[in-house]
């Protein structure tokens, strides 16, 4: 998974895809399980989503 000219940017998006799956199984957790964690956890989802978008379109 680490490449020399792109080692950063596997890095970036392995990060970004890994905390992704965290989030989305907390979610679906908190949704099934707990529902006032659920609404927590779906707000730090959108918050996530936000900030990735951010970053995507800054550049």
């Amino acid at each position: 998974m680490f490449c020399r000219e792109h080692g950063l940017i596997l890095d970036f998006y392995f990060m970004i895809t890994t905390i992704a799956i965290i989030l989305l199984i907390l979610w679906v957790l908190g949704f099934i399980g707990f529902p006032i964690l659920g609404g927590f956890i779906h707000i730090l989802l959108v918050i996530a989503v936000i900030l990735v978008l951010l970053r995507i379109i800054r550049g």
